[in-house]
């Protein structure tokens, strides 16, 4: 992966909700906690 390559905005949300669902699969989980590891950090 490339220095500038970034999940989108709209995926971090997507994988954030999947993540606070108890119902979503496991596999489907580390998928989105991965995606959630490539968002850049929030600004103070």
């Amino acid at each position: 992966m490339g220095k500038n390559e970034r999940t989108s905005k709209q995926v971090g949300k997507t994988a954030s909700k999947l993540l606070r669902n108890l119902n979503t699969p496991k596999a489907v989980k580390s998928v989105a906690g991965s995606a959630l590891t490539q968002r850049p950090n929030k600004k103070k």
